[in-house]
Order: C-alpha cells, then structure tokens, then sequence
C-alpha cells in the first residue's frame, strides 16, 4: 500500500498542494481528477521524488508499504528515493519530449532501465533488447525492431508516449503514476493502453495512480476517484458514486462538461447559411503527397524518401471548420506541416489564398521558448510579421495590453505575462500556444490537438473560444484531433485519414450518422 498523508506544498508563498491524504491499494487503480493547476501532477511529482528546487514542502510524508520513503520533517532522502524510483515505482509523464532524450535512440533510452535496475537478470545487450522490444509490442507499437533504432523526432507523438508507457511498465514496479499518459494517442490506441493498464494492475496487484483531465477515461478505468481543486480533494470514493451521485458542485460541473454529440452548429458545405453567398475556397489541396527523407540501412550517406501521405484532395472555406480525425501516425499533423511550408519534400498542388496561417501544436513545447516569458512570446508575433501600421499603436503598452487581453481570453490572467513555460502546467503551456497563434488574427489556422492537454472544463472554455473568433474575424480552422466527441462539436465537415490516405470526407453528421467505411464505423464504436 501506497500512503500519502498530510501532504502541503507551496511555490512562491502560494500553496500548490493543501492538506493532501491518499492511500492507493494494491490490484487498484485510483483516479486524480481535477482542472489544470489544481495540484494533481504536483502531487505525483512528489511521491517520485522529483519536485522541482522551488517547492516547499511543509508537511507531510510518504509511505511505501511499512517504511517511509518520504518525510517533510527530516527532508528528502535522495538516495532512497534513487532506489525506489524506475524498480520499484514509475512514472508516466504527459508531456513525452521532457523525458526522452532526443539525442538518443528511443530503444537504447528504455534499454537504460533494465541496466539500471536489473543488470543481473538481462547480463548482456540481446537480452535486454529483446525485452524492449517485447515491451514496444505490448503498448501497440507495431515494427518493434525498427522503432528501437530510431530518434524521438522520428516518431508521432502518440508513437513517442507509447514509448514512455513502455518505459514505466518494462521492470512491472509495485507504484505506477500515469499522468495524463493517453493524451496524445488516438481513440483506438487509447482503449489498448487503457486495456493493457488495467490488465498489468490486475495481473500483478499493483498499485496505480491515473491523473486525467478526461473524465469519460477515468470512468472506465478506475476503481477509485479523488477529486481535486485549488490543492485539496474536495471528494472522493467509488468511481460510479463519483459520476452518478457527485456530492459537490465542483464534481457536479466537471462532470456536465464532458463533451458529447449534441450538434451545438449548423453545417456547412461552402454555403453562407445567414446570406446565402457562397463561400470562398481559402486552400485547395489537389492530389498532394508528402514525403519525409531518411537515411538508408544499405551504405553509408543513401537515404530514400518515405511517403507519409498520399493523394490528398480537400479544400478549406472561409469561416467555416474542417475535422480531420485518425489514428496517431496516419498522416494528420505531416499533411498539415506540408501546407504550411515546414516540410518541402512533397508532389502535387496547394492553392493557399491566406496570408500567414498559424498553427496550434499538439505540444506547446514546439512553439514556446522556454527561456522567454509568457508575455514576450505573445508580444513577439506583433514584432515578427509586422501586422501593425507604425503609429502609436506600437507602443510598448498597447502591446502589452494586447498580450494581457489575449491571456484572459484563453483563461489566464495578467500574473502569467511575466511567468516562464517552466513555471505553468500543461494545459497551462497549451493556452499559452493557442493564444500566441491567435495574436495576429489569422484567417487560417491549423489546430493540432490544441485542447487535448486540457481539462474538460478548460477545454470547453478553449473550444467555445476558437468559435467566437471564427464568428467575429471569419477565421478558417482545419481542426485534428483523436477525441471523435470533440471533433463532432466543433466542426463543419469531417475528413478521415488512415494509412497516409483520406478515406472519406463529408458533412458531419452525414459522417457520423452513415460512415462508408468499415474503420470511421470502428472509430465511432471505439469513442
């Protein structure tokens, strides 16, 4: 057993964790839900030991089974903790980039564990690579062989946390922590992680702990929910209990905003439904396929070109939002990187009639420096694209002003301008991205996941949002995302992507209602 118990941490004078008590039981899984921010990846942090030099811990302690691993009164024991941490007790992170090395190939990075902690029981490199591999095979990554020889870079980011899981699961410790560990990974995919956790808790009587923003998830895989705001978990019990009979109006409104299927738009197939005017095609893609360059195994210098997409035909109207839903690896975010000029290595034809369309990324560590504050990243884009006529509106204040209004629309407030990356949650970093790509107003946007690292509620303040903007300043959005659910509410039409190709596209709810093909129907099941 697993006990935290009176746990407080603070950064800067403000509590982050408050008063915390947790028990977590061999054979279950207990689930920590909660907004962005409310303490939940503070509070894992601590049970591994691995809080940042900011924190203050001011109470509490740590107990795994009858010793105590951690005690606020007598300070940190690092090299107990070095002892439990990766053999005993392992993490999850949400966010994979922050832990693999991407220097490194992906298969030696996991090989590591098994060096560390269990050298006598894999003595030589054979051994310990075919037990890797094993491990990428059983989180559903397929051609295991090759993937151990390649870099983070090369992989999707599904591929990449699938990696992580393997990681955490490869020595079978008695504390698993899984943080926010589907988030990337598509509908399919989910449900065999899902599976797989539920069935190495169950096989082998561990103790799990799942933080999740995704309350649909926690429901199917936990035993146990605790739910957590502003530090402290304001409820907890049996998962049923939790979602049937919430006790509190915090739970009771997590639980409300988890997206469903209820059309919230009216379609849209390139017709102006107020005017009647047909809408302008923005972007036109005409039988595109992309390319990516790779080095061959035969000599040293070759390299052929890898096609990652193929024939893709789609066009985009003005003010209008293009889904586009598949599993992690199919294509979506290269098809995307192709038309915005990121990767030249493609044939066929792309009319873009924007100027400068902005993108979203699915991980805001791709478009936030992280050595420049919150503020000097929103303020940058002004400067960069010189959007602004020369007259006093280019004062240091309007600027700053701009940056400010932005924060609170994407629900942050002026305290975060002078914040770094570092010092923000997850979800936090993905508002901010959303944010700097919405500064300029652009009529074109890419979004990438942009609200898969958020909380239900967030997420829906995030999604109605990206709405109102596309209602006052005709904003266009091709819109991916994993979660079907989410993908139904906010678009116009739907593209299905598997295998680098476009299986089929058509008005939503033609889509969902009469899919063609057998995988959307699998997709729809699956959600």
């Amino acid at each position: 057993m697993i006990k935290i118990d009176n746990l407080t941490i603070s950064y800067d004078g403000k509590r982050a964790v408050s008063e915390l008590s947790l028990e977590l039981v061999p054979g279950e899984i207990t689930g920590l839900v909660g907004e962005s921010g409310s303490g939940k990846s503070v509070t894992a942090l601590t049970v591994m030991g691995l809080l940042s030099r900011e924190a203050k811990i001011e109470s509490g302690r740590v107990c795994f089974d009858d010793e105590v691993i951690f005690d606020a009164e007598k300070g940190k024991d690092e090299k107990l903790l070095r002892s439990y941490r990766g053999k005993m007790m392992s993490m999850v992170f949400q966010e994979p980039m922050t832990s693999l090395n991407p220097t490194m190939k992906v298969g030696p990075q996991v090989e590591e564990q098994l060096l560390i902690h269990a050298k006598e029981k894999y003595p030589d490199r054979a051994s310990r690579k075919k037990s890797v591999v094993e491990a990428f095979e059983s989180v559903g990554l397929h051609g295991a062989e090759e993937l151990y020889d390649k870099y983070p870079h090369q992989l999707s980011g599904g591929m990449r946390q699938r990696v992580m899981i393997a990681m955490a699961v490869i020595l079978h410790p008695q504390l698993i922590i899984a943080d926010e560990p589907t988030t990337a990974l598509d509908v399919t995919i989910q449900n065999q992680i899902v599976r797989l956790l539920k069935e190495i808790n169950e096989r082998e009587k561990n103790c799990m702990l799942f933080i999740t923003h995704d309350l649909n998830l926690a429901r199917r895989i936990c035993t146990k929910v605790a739910v957590m705001k502003d530090g402290k978990i304001v409820e907890s019990g049996a998962t049923e209990d939790i979602f049937t009979s919430p006790q509190t109006d915090y739970a009771r409104r997590l639980i409300a905003a988890v997206p469903g299927r209820k059309s919230e738009k009216a379609a849209s197939s390139g017709a102006d439904n107020d005017t009647g005017r047909k809408k302008e095609s923005i972007l036109k893609v005409e039988d595109l396929s992309v390319f990516y360059k790779e080095r061959s195994k035969k000599g040293f210098g070759r390299s052929y070109k890898r096609r990652v997409v193929e024939g893709a035909d789609f066009e985009i109207y003005e003010g209008e939002t293009l889904g586009l839903v598949g599993e992690s690896g199919c294509g979506k975010s290269s098809l995307c990187k192709a038309i915005l000029g990121i990767n030249k290595e493609i044939s066929g034809k792309i009319i873009n009639k924007t100027i400068r369309p902005q993108m979203i990324f699915q991980d805001p560590y791709s478009s936030l420096n992280p050595a420049r504050t919150i503020g000097w990243q929103l303020e940058e884009p002004l400067y960069a694209m010189d959007v602004i006529e020369k007259d006093i509106k280019t004062s240091k204040e309007w600027r700053r002003e701009q940056a400010v209004e932005m924060l609170k629309r994407v629900g942050l407030d002026e305290s975060y301008y002078n914040r770094k990356p570092h010092q923000l949650s997850g979800g936090q970093r993905q508002r901010v991205s959303i944010a700097q790509a919405l500064m300029t107003k652009p009529k074109l946007i890419f979004a990438d996941e942009p609200v898969s690292a958020l909380d239900v509620t967030i997420q829906d303040q995030v999604l109605d949002l990206l709405k109102s903007l596309q209602e006052e300043f005709g904003i266009a959005y091709l819109f991916i995302s994993h979660d079907i659910n989410v993908i139904y509410r906010v678009s116009d039409r739907i593209m299905v992507m598997k295998d680098g190709k476009i299986l089929e596209s058509g008005d939503k709810e033609e889509v969902f209602n009469h899919p063609r093909e057998d995988y959307t129907r699998e997709l729809l099941a699956e959600s």
